[in-house]
């Protein structure tokens, strides 16, 4: 299916991200959440480290690059350094979730924001691990590695690094979160091992990997990241997979079992299955789940994990072929009026009020619950063309883009099938208008998938136990 081609809304789209831009001393260091001037502007007015990544890629198809080293650099003066105990302070080697230019005294300053004002006062966990992925964008589309290799620079990649390879009352490689930490900030019952964090982690071990120095301490991480990137691979292939013939052996499992060797090694309950999967799974599909805990297996379908599992190689190429098959399959259910959902199915009735304590904005088929985000198109279309799926790339793209600027360019869509303007979404968001121009940039030109593929490593020792 050929795309069509409508110009007027990519050139739109261009100076729309043009003008989000935010300047610090003159300098371009970030665009700013949404310009919708009809709501109050909340933080939307600030820069989220999470929400410009998507900008940074598309500034640096462009050969733009220098907005992303001066987004890199300044970012990276705010990163936490903290080391005393006050509970009421970012940890060392924590990013803050989004920064504003202010003036104090005269003079412009950066003020960050760890989460002390967000909703819930949660702190984000991935904005760290979005930056060391940029970082390594930055250093495959401009070759210049020595902005990596700067002092500061390896010593805060040590530092996210400390932050996420800490010690833990833990016994599994994923990293433990609580609710709202990342891109789903509501709560919405995804506290523990959630998959876009894991897969995030994992994206974020293997940049590292390819930006440290051995000295100055830098072997002993490199070593570290080796052994936690085996474990955390297999752990992750081996316990959230799921596809019909995975379905089939929960559903005859034996709970209560003790010991090492045990098949039900996470006491997950066959009761535990939903009703609607064993309809819903194609035979020919499969996907990451959403989640993984004691007795908990989230069988939720969350997209963001799944299609970067794709993207740095953590699915396998048959199980990535599956999470496409999956997504063709169910398209009216996952895509529907715009790709694409970010997670599937909603929560509802008693189960939405538990889970999410009434959170009306998360109703059923909404924002976080089940809405449709067209920031996820650049995912898909990346996915779809690594495992060479062109057909479905092209397709998302045309049902995006038959709507965006008609709609002008919201947050998020509502109901079941994305038809909806989400009701509390800003317009002219502007992860969603760089997502729709990083996914017909992908298209055109596939050698910028490099920016964020990542390639598996034939000398990786797979952890077996």
């Amino acid at each position: 299916m050929a795309i069509t081609v409508k110009t007027n809304s990519i050139t739109e789209a261009w100076r729309l991200v043009e003008n989000s831009i935010i300047f610090y001393s003159k300098r371009p260091i970030g665009t700013v959440a949404a310009c919708d001037l009809h709501r109050e502007s909340l933080n939307y007015d600030q820069c989220f480290i999470r929400d410009f990544v998507i900008s940074g890629l598309v500034f640096l198809t462009q050969g733009k690059a220098e907005i992303v080293r001066n987004f890199l650099t300044e970012t990276l003066t705010l990163q936490s350094h903290e080391k005393q105990m006050d509970f009421f302070k970012p940890g060392p080697g924590l990013m803050p979730a989004s920064f504003k230019v202010d003036i104090v005294d005269g003079k412009q300053v950066l003020i960050a924001d760890f989460g002390e004002h967000a909703i819930g006062r949660v702190p984000p966990v991935d904005s760290c691990l979005w930056w060391i992925i940029l970082l390594r964008a930055y250093v495959k589309a401009t070759k210049d590695i020595s902005l990596a290799y700067q002092p500061e620079f390896q010593q805060g990649i040590k530092l996210i690094l400390d932050f996420c390879l800490v010690h833990r009352f833990a016994m599994y490689p994923t990293m433990l979160v609580p609710d709202g930490a990342f891109m789903i900030d509501r709560r919405m019952g995804v506290y523990g091992n959630p998959l876009e964090i894991q897969v995030l982690f994992y994206a974020a071990l293997l940049a590292a990997s390819e930006l440290l120095l051995p000295g100055n301490g830098g072997v002993k991480y490199l070593e570290t990241i080796n052994r936690r990137l085996a474990a955390l691979e297999y752990h992750v292939k081996e316990y959230y997979w799921i596809d019909i013939n995975r379905v089939n052996e929960i559903y005859r499992y034996k709970g209560e079992e003790f010991g090492k060797e045990v098949a039900n090694k996470f006491n997950i309950y066959p009761e535990s299955i939903p009703h609607w999967l064993t309809e819903w799974l194609p035979e020919t599909g499969g996907y990451l789940a959403g989640n993984l805990g004691p007795s908990q297996l989230d069988f939720r379908f969350f997209a963001l994990g799944n299609l970067m599992a794709i993207l740095v190689s953590l699915a396998s190429e048959q199980e990535s072929q599956m999470i496409m098959d999956l997504i063709e399959q169910r398209w009216h259910d996952l895509i529907g009026n715009m790709p694409m959902k970010i997670c599937f199915p909603a929560l509802e009735g008693l189960e939405w009020k538990i889970v999410t304590g009434s959170d009306p904005k998360n109703r059923a088929w909404s924002y976080h619950n089940g809405g449709n985000w067209p920031v996820l198109l650049w995912l898909l279309v990346a996915a779809a063309i690594k495992t060479g799926r062109v057909e479905l790339a092209n397709k998302a793209i045309n049902v995006a883009q038959s709507r965006l600027s008609h709609d002008q360019w919201p947050e998020y869509y509502d109901g079941k099938n994305g038809r909806l303007i989400g009701k509390e979404a800003r317009k002219y968001q502007t992860w969603t208008i760089s997502g729709f121009l990083m996914a017909k940039e992908l298209v055109a030109n596939r050698t910028h998938l490099e920016l964020i593929s990542f390639e598996k490593d034939p000398e990786m020792i797979s952890c077996v136990n």
